[in-house]
């Protein structure tokens, strides 16, 4: 069991999500972290497409990969390259680079990586202007087809099975009434809203009351909320699914030094860095972001298939509660 924590200002948010918590707990929630790499994409120019475009060929040849990537790695312990995406408009290039990055959540770390190995590019091509070291191609802190698609930071997948008997007790409604909701709602309501990566109830209330908890970016949001929530039956009972491709997220530096969010990742388990396996705890906060945003839907979306939204966050509002006492 994991005690999560959450700070938040919103009234119900922490009741609903301790709600999904019960419905989930008799069997569980399983995780898998799939893949691991964040990024930065600077923006370089060349005098005209045909030097951009012999470039281009040169950064993608795999024969080169080791060039790039030894430059990368030479600037950290942890910072390893794994992959180079390179786009082109005009005369200018867009290059992706993706690296693991421990424990860290590792934008510097990456940051730091690029402009080494953009150092090393431009020993081959001496003309290449380095316009910034972010070209928005990263993509940071915007909601962007490319987290969406490629992933950024963790990549986290997490599945439940909830009990017919449960969705009735813990949270009021039924399970038909749930898959019907879902696809309703959270896969055909996003697409005619032209959703990106939003293909969930509320992810990124989850991801922002966890993040401020345990000392991560708040503006992080943007992207680690990122979520596609399925449902369907498996027998009588109810499957559910969160599958978030772009969780950034740390155990050290930053905020998580701060004492009240060291604590929480203390809490967790994961407060630091791992020096046997580098990497694990960010891996395991980042599972524990995945895992909380499926109970979180859960909650959320049994109260709106059973009628229950409006009279729970009445009930549960800060302006009905009395938090000063007048003098």
């Amino acid at each position: 069991m994991v005690h999560v924590p959450m700070a938040t200002t919103e009234g119900c948010l922490v009741a609903s999500t301790n709600r999904g918590c019960r419905a989930v707990l008799n069997r569980g929630v399983t995780s898998r972290l799939v893949d691991d790499g964040m990024t930065r994409g600077p923006v370089v120019r060349f005098q005209n497409i045909d030097k951009a475009a012999a470039a281009l060929k040169w950064i993608n040849d795999p024969n080169n990969f080791d060039k790039i990537k030894k430059s990368f790695d030479s600037t950290s312990r942890f910072a390893k390259l794994t992959k180079v995406q390179v786009k082109i408009a005009g005369r200018l290039l867009y290059v992706r680079f993706v690296a693991t990055t421990g424990d860290a959540m590792g934008m510097n770390m990456v940051s730091k990586g690029t402009e080494a190995a953009l150092n090393r590019v431009q020993q081959v091509f001496p003309d290449m202007e380095i316009l910034s070291l972010s070209g928005n191609y990263c993509a940071d802190k915007k909601p962007t087809a490319v987290n969406w698609i490629e992933g950024r930071g963790k990549y986290v997948v997490c599945e439940a099975i909830v009990s017919k008997e449960d969705v009735s007790r813990v949270l009021k409604t039924t399970v038909p009434a749930l898959i019907d909701l879902n696809i309703s709602k959270n896969l055909i309501g996003s697409a005619v809203a032209g959703s990106i990566g939003g293909f969930n109830a509320h992810a990124a209330n989850i991801v922002t009351a966890v993040y401020i908890a345990t000392g991560q970016d708040p503006a992080q949001v943007v992207t680690s909320s990122n979520c596609i929530t399925l449902m369907e039956s498996s027998g009588d009972d109810l499957y559910i699914s969160c599958t978030m491709p772009s969780i950034e997220v740390g155990t050290v530096g930053g905020g998580t030094q701060l004492p009240a969010q060291s604590s929480c990742l203390e809490l967790l388990g994961v407060q630091g860095s791992n020096r046997a396996f580098p990497g694990h705890n960010a891996g395991q906060l980042a599972r524990v972001v995945c895992a909380t945003v499926l109970t979180g839907e859960l909650s959320l979306m049994s109260a709106l298939a059973s009628g229950h939204l409006v009279r729970s966050h009445l009930k549960h509002n800060r302006s009905a509660q009395c938090l000063t006492q007048s003098t």
